[in-house]
């Protein structure tokens, strides 16, 4: 009987062991998924400001519809939920630089992402109101969109 209960805690044991090691790889792959999630925005981000910021600059004609659209996304992706894209342990001390950009100040108590975020709605929401109505239209409303991009990633992404 002896052996039965030491193969039967044998047994226990690598199932406990084997569940942690599961449930880490499900964790891994969720931060995998949220880190790859928020790149994706930022790159979307990145495509619709860069159409702004070229009409803007002058690098490319303005086209009011084209504007228009581009801003749109902008406002719907700033509006977007990410309470999942951001897990703790989804930063680049835990992850790498190869991996992401993301700085750890980002979860502190102190964090002031969330309010970051904010004014990027805002921004984003004026550009879209702005975008269609003219080349000075538009121009008035990027820096805002700018200074509100920058000023979440000079506290919270790696340069």
């Amino acid at each position: 009987m002896n052996k039965s209960f030491a193969l039967l805690g044998g047994l226990l044991a690598a199932a406990v062991i084997g569940t942690a090691a599961v449930s880490d790889g499900h964790a891994n792959k969720a931060i995998e998924a949220a880190v790859k999630a928020r790149q994706a925005q930022m790159s979307l981000y990145a495509f619709n400001i860069g159409l702004l910021g070229d009409m803007a600059k002058g690098e490319i004609e303005y086209d009011a519809e084209a504007a228009t659209k581009a801003a749109s996304n902008l406002a719907a992706l700033a509006q977007l939920d990410q309470s999942r894209l951001w897990p703790p342990g989804s930063d680049n001390a835990a992850l790498g630089t190869d991996k992401t950009k993301a700085l750890p100040a980002i979860w502190t108590a102190d964090s002031t992402a969330r309010a970051k975020g904010m004014a990027l709605v805002t921004a984003a929401v004026a550009m879209e109101q702005a975008a269609g109505g003219g080349l000075d239209s538009l121009r008035g409303a990027i820096g805002d969109v700018g200074k509100s991009c920058g000023g979440c990633h000079e506290l919270y992404r790696q340069k």
